[in-house]
Formats: C-alpha cells, structure tokens, sequence
C-alpha cells in the first residue's frame, strides 16, 4: 500500500527530476494529479490490465427494457468498461437462464423490441457517456417480473481523489504504473534512460502475461479411433 503522493515521487525518481527526500510543491501537486488520472483514465480500455472479472447483481423492473449504470445510474455501480460472458437472469427459484451478449448492430436489427414480458435471452450494452456518466443495459425480450440480473464486467484501475489516498494493488501493478507514469509525465521534458523504458516495458509485460485468457484444451479422439469406427469414442486433452 502506497499513497498517490509516493508513487508520484517514484515515478519522478525514475526520471531524475527529483532526488530521493525531495517532496512536491503545490503547482506540482495539481499538475501531477491530473496527468496521472490522464495515464489511469487511459489504461482502463486496456482488457490486458483489468484485474478481475467482477460480478454484479441487480434487480429487474417488469416490462422496462433499459437501465442506465454507473454512479448515478439505476444500476449503482461503477461504470463497466465493457460486459462480458458469463452473464444470465435468475428467477425466484433460483433458476437461471443464460443471455447472450450482442452487438449495437443486433439489437438495431430486432424489429419488436419491447415483445415478451419473460425471459431475457439477449443483453446490449451501450458504452456511450449520457449527461450523467452513465452507460445503458438493453435486455430483450422484456423481463417479467421477479427475476434478477448477473452480470460480468471489466474491473479496472480507477482514478484517484487526492494526493493522499492510500492505494492498494495487486502484485506487480505498483510498479507497472510508477514506471510506466513515469515515462508519461517525462514526455517532452525529459529523456528516458533505456533501463526506464526496460523496467515499464517487462512490468506491463509480466500483467499482461498474467492477465492474458486461458485458452481451453483442444478435444482430439482417441488414438485409433476413426471414420468408420462404430464403437464410442473417447475425447482427452492435446
């Protein structure tokens, strides 16, 4: 755990600009402030440094096919960078039933779109900034009543409020963004030694290493088994 203003510093280290002891002065302190939330706002559409896949659950209204989500949405929570797979609808029963994420381009092409009052099978969401700062979820069919919306998103790096928030990160992350702000907040003012460009370079190499998905096992048959065969095949692993 580190406060904004240490990382600020470190970063500042890394470019010679400051010598260790040394702290920041009130020009700086704002100055340096906005360009890093510059540098996280810009690292959220990166998939490769989200940090987890989180899972959120809300409510559905009977017959409303859309609902605004962000901090001052219907859905009250962080604003996704985008929603994923798995996402689905529980009933009462707990029952769930599995929606397909669609394109803008789909969900145009539905003629009625405010049919059903069911199960929805399909979900659209629109990224699009509203005065609010919010996006917007478009379930079809229209949900009926009852039923309860899982959904999964991108969680990302945020911005931060002030110089003195305390920031606790997963492994490796410290160091990615104090490297990495570094060579930032120097552009235009002044050069990057190459063991600066080495240290960002491997950093955000090694997260997004880590973060990169899993791809699943190829199926092949069984040895000897083949076109003709009538007796059941067994599938293993590569």
């Amino acid at each position: 755990m580190a406060a904004v203003s240490t990382m600020i510093l470190r970063s500042m280290r890394m470019t010679g600009e400051k010598a260790r002891g040394d702290t920041l002065n009130a020009t700086e302190q704002v100055q340096l402030l906005a360009e890093l939330n510059t540098f996280m706002d810009a690292c959220a559409n990166e998939r490769l440094l989200c940090y987890q896949i989180q899972e959120d659950t809300f409510s559905l209204t009977a017959s409303t096919v859309s609902y605004t989500i962000g901090t001052n949405g219907v859905f009250n929570v962080t604003r996704p960078t985008k929603i994923v797979d798995p996402c689905f609808v529980r009933d009462s029963s707990g029952y769930d039933s599995p929606i397909s994420i669609i394109t803008a381009e789909s969900y145009g092409g539905l003629k009625l779109k405010n049919v059903g009052y069911t199960y929805p099978s399909a979900l659209f969401y629109d990224q699009g900034y509203s005065n609010t700062s919010t996006g917007t979820i478009y379930l079809y069919p229209v949900p009926s009543g009852g039923l309860t919306l899982h959904i999964n998103s991108w969680k990302q790096l945020g911005t931060f409020a002030d110089l003195s928030t305390q920031v606790m990160l997963p492994p490796g992350y410290q160091l990615f963004i104090e490297s990495n702000f570094a060579i930032h907040a120097a552009a235009g003012l002044f050069p990057i030694s190459p063991e600066l460009s080495k240290i960002a370079k491997e950093s955000k190499a090694a997260i997004k290493g880590l973060n990169a998905p899993q791809a699943e096992p190829l199926m092949r048959m069984a040895a000897g088994i083949g076109a003709g065969t009538r007796r059941s095949a067994i599938l293993t692993g590569p």
